[in-house]
């Protein structure tokens, strides 16, 4: 089967977010002042083909540790469904 996985990495809240921070301070500039404290990461899809969805899901948890994210400054999140 084949399977779609989203992937979502975002630097830690507890590090600097320097692209982040410049765009929401930018965000008054343009008028929007009500809108503070961005966060600017990476979507990543990408398919999998594998036996089951469970299976799937352990080869994406897998490629995220080993080369998707940097987990000493980054975290993740996925999905996983059906192609």
């Amino acid at each position: 089967m084949k399977f779609k996985a989203e992937i979502d990495v975002m630097p830690l809240d507890a590090l600097l977010d320097p692209q982040g921070k410049a765009v929401s301070n930018s965000m008054s500039n343009i008028g929007l002042p009500e809108i503070s404290g961005v966060r600017i990461g990476r979507h990543i899809r990408l398919f999998i083909d594998a036996e089951t969805k469970n299976e799937a899901e352990i080869k994406t948890d897998e490629a995220c540790k080993k080369l998707l994210s940097n987990q000493i400054m980054e975290s993740f999140s996925f999905t996983v469904q059906e192609a």
